[in-house]
């Protein structure tokens, strides 16, 4: 038994390393990023680094990848209902409270931060219709990487048919939260109120890179968009495929298409404490 302890924790020693040796590639590239002049003569370089970052952020989020793997990714909860709700927000804004007033379920509430240790689920009829309301811990700035309980909020938030940040009406002048929680929501993969972009992708034994650019001048691609997709889909090892743009679009968007783990998602703001 001691052994394996013993085993056990080198392990997670490992895994700790591989994970902030990733934080640190991350933290490279942004200053990287952030030194760079953005012109349209750089664009091709900014957007090979956009890919390594979503490369490097995937690795630290996808349990099957290694370096941040580990038990507890998600919160077991059975999905049941037509459909699934996510109450995301910062400790103590008033998850709790709305879950116990929609629902029949009563979830723990205080007046300190970090109430709610897990996923605690309620059911809401409406018009004969079942959904399942999920009351999950709050998300702290960093999330994305792993602090607090992010990373089980956010692999519950990716099931998730539908969003409903929380925020304190009384604190977001001063605090940010929402722009903070959008943030780690986009770090993720979890895309709000968005629609994936409308580009034709598909990967090929051979034949090289076929770009069309369907007749759109693509301006967020720099001065030669063919030069910066064909450089987006090397950092793929991408070298054979057929690419087709059916609208306009950016290097972000064709980012999300090659990465293809992204999430697009509905999402409502609820304030609480508006009166105050």
């Amino acid at each position: 038994a001691a052994a394996a302890a013993a085993e056990e924790k080198e392990v997670e020693r490992a895994r700790g390393a591989a994970k902030m040796g990733v934080l640190e590639r991350i933290a490279e590239i942004e200053k990287e990023m952030a030194r760079t002049q953005k012109n349209k003569a750089t664009m091709s370089h900014l957007c090979r680094l956009k890919a390594q970052l979503a490369k490097l952020r995937s690795e630290l989020l996808d349990p099957s990848k290694g370096a941040s793997s580990g038990p507890g990714e998600g919160f077991e909860v059975s999905k049941t209902g037509s459909a699934r709700i996510a109450l995301i927000g910062f400790p103590s804004v008033g998850k709790s409270t709305l879950l116990s007033e929609l629902t029949d379920t009563e979830s723990e509430q205080a007046h300190f931060e970090f109430t709610t240790l897990t996923c605690i689920p309620g059911n809401i009829f409406y018009k004969g219709t079942k959904l399942q309301l999920l009351d999950l811990p709050g998300i702290i700035e960093g999330a994305a990487h792993g602090k607090g309980r992010g990373r089980q909020v956010i692999a519950c938030a990716k099931s998730a048919d539908l969003v409903l940040i929380v925020l304190d009406a009384a604190k977001e002048g001063v605090k940010n939260h929402r722009e903070i929680l959008e943030r780690e929501l986009e770090l993720v993969g979890i895309r709000l109120n968005q629609q994936p972009a409308n580009i034709y992708f598909k990967k090929k034994k051979d034949g090289g890179v076929k770009f069309n650019a369907g007749g759109f001048k693509l301006e967020a691609f720099g001065d030669d968009p063919e030069k910066t997709v064909k450089a987006i889909l090397a950092e793929y090892k991408c070298h054979n495929a057929e690419i087709l743009f059916r609208e306009e679009s950016t290097p972000d968007q064709l980012i999300d298409l090659v990465e293809g783990n992204r999430k697009y998602v509905k999402c409502l703001y609820v304030y609480n404490k508006a009166d105050i």
